[in-house]
């Protein structure tokens, strides 16, 4: 297995011609594209993905330490596959829809400016996440943890206070509606 240490990797199609199986750390991937490549067993450290495209990449043991994604297309991707240990990424300005982090473990979480349409959180602990001016139309969340986490600037989350845990979760007022859609109240003001 090979180590990559504080390259950058320019233009790159990697769903033609694969990533080499290894440890990449320091690495600065732009405008690469990912789309449906294999990632699996590959390492990320400290690594920074900008306007890359990485829809439906498998993610099969792919190790993502402290990555940082910019500006990158990202549509279902199985986060769920990650290995665990040290996994820790921010996203801003991406497109995530239909991706899963179905039982991961992300606490402190950066989400900033991004779309998580049908993201599927379900038993997700997202602790002391915070998810600013993100779009989260219909991204499911049941079995959550989502204690001080921060949504007071996302918008379009319906969230179920009786089938996730929200202690001390701040919400701005205009989101109140996405706490209560179960019971098929109008709220006016």
């Amino acid at each position: 297995m090979q180590y990559i240490e504080e390259q950058t990797f320019n233009k790159e199609d990697f769903s033609e011609n694969p990533l080499q199986v290894g440890e990449y750390e320091g690495c600065t991937f732009l405008n690469c594209n990912f789309s449906n490549a294999n990632l699996s067993e590959l390492k990320f450290i400290k690594c920074t993905f900008i306007d890359c495209h990485l829809s439906n990449a498998k993610l099969n043991n792919t190790s993502f330490q402290d990555a940082k994604f910019s500006n990158c297309k990202m549509l279902g991707l199985p986060f769920e596959g990650c290995n665990t240990f040290g996994l820790s990424f921010e996203f801003i300005n991406c497109m995530l829809n239909h991706s899963s982090f179905y039982k991961t473990k992300i606490r402190k979480t950066n989400f900033k400016n991004s779309q998580l349409n049908e993201v599927d959180f379900t038993a997700c602990d997202l602790t002391e996440a915070v998810f600013d001016d993100c779009d989260l139309t219909r991204a499911q969340f049941y079995n959550t943890i989502i204690e001080k986490a921060n949504f007071e600037t996302s918008y379009n989350y319906t969230i179920d206070p009786e089938h996730n845990r929200i202690k001390k979760a701040r919400f701005s007022m205009m989101g109140l509606p996405g706490l209560l859609t179960k019971y098929s109240i109008e709220i006016i003001g």
